[in-house]
């Protein structure tokens, strides 16, 4: 039996919850990937720019290897940004340079993330200085933790946008039913949620 390589296994998860992202905007208008479809306007194109400067904070500067170096940092990665402004596209912000900053994160990253050890020490510069030292490791569940809770928000804003839905592109981990079971099925839970609600 192979020994099991730790970090081998965390960017699997990783590298999983990128490709979902990613998956999410597949086939969609322009108009489409950046909907904002909650009170809070979470939509697709943002997460994936969200999830962009996440990487290129907790894999770059906090292990002493900025991503933007000697080049001024994009409006939304500054400290003086609007607030959420890493959360939507610009409309000059076209989904190729969203999409190719996000690949370029993933390559910035696994180029700091493969020569360490899983208890490399980092510095997060912008956590307060009583906690800012970590581990390698601590950074890279954080960032899965991260990024896979933002896929699960991208699943369900495009089911939203056009009931797509799914685990990921040739799995999509539901029960393989036509569209009358789902409508009677939703139709389903409605009724349990009234009945339960008027109890």
């Amino acid at each position: 039996m192979t020994e099991p390589d730790p970090k081998a296994d965390l960017l699997r998860y990783l590298q999983d919850g990128r490709d979902a992202l990613l998956w999410k905007l597949d086939g969609l208008t322009e108009y489409d990937v950046r909907r904002p479809l909650t009170r809070t306007g979470t939509n697709l194109l943002g997460l994936v720019k969200h999830v962009a400067g996440v990487e290129l904070g907790y894999f770059g500067d906090t292990f002493g290897r900025p991503f933007f170096g000697e080049q001024p940092p994009p409006w939304w990665y500054t400290e003086d940004a609007e607030a959420n402004a890493d959360m939507w596209a610009t409309a000059d912000e076209s989904r190729e340079e969203i999409v190719g900053l996000y690949r370029t994160a993933w390559e910035h990253s696994d180029s700091t993330i493969e020569p360490l050890a899983l208890d490399a020490v980092g510095h997060v510069p912008w956590w307060p200085e009583e906690r800012a030292e970590v581990t390698l490791h601590h950074i890279l569940v954080r960032v899965i933790s991260d990024t896979q809770r933002h896929a699960g928000h991208a699943d369900i804003v495009r089911e939203l946008v056009d009931g797509t839905a799914g685990h990921s592109e040739g799995s999509d981990n539901l029960p393989s039913e036509d569209q009358a079971w789902w409508a009677n099925h939703r139709r389903r839970l409605e009724r349990v949620a009234r009945e339960a609600g008027s109890g």
